[in-house]
């Protein structure tokens, strides 16, 4: 109930329900995602760390989208900004 999927195709949740989501917590999946970038002189690789969840608690993921989003805009907010709709930060899985 508290995955991101499910919060982007259901917009009519009552109270209960998004109290209900906020109590469960964010979705924050231990995914592996990498991307390597070819630089004129080298290769750079840029990895995601799941500590960033540490530092931003309202941050979560969808797996599925494989895409950043504000918890608590998904649970909270019937607006449709880039941070509820688009996600931000898409990954290659590597």
């Amino acid at each position: 109930m508290n995955s991101v999927d499910f919060l982007l195709t259901n917009k009519d949740i009552t109270y209960e329900i998004r109290t209900e989501i906020k109590r469960l917590g964010r979705p924050i999946p231990d995914l592996i995602i990498s991307k390597t970038d070819v630089g004129k002189s080298r290769n750079y690789s840029r990895n995601f760390n799941s500590n960033v969840y540490d530092r931003f608690k309202w941050l979560c993921e969808c797996p599925k989208r494989n895409k950043l989003f504000c918890f608590i805009c998904l649970v909270m907010s019937g607006n449709q900004s880039a941070w509820t709709q688009e996600g931000r930060i898409k990954f290659p899985i590597g």
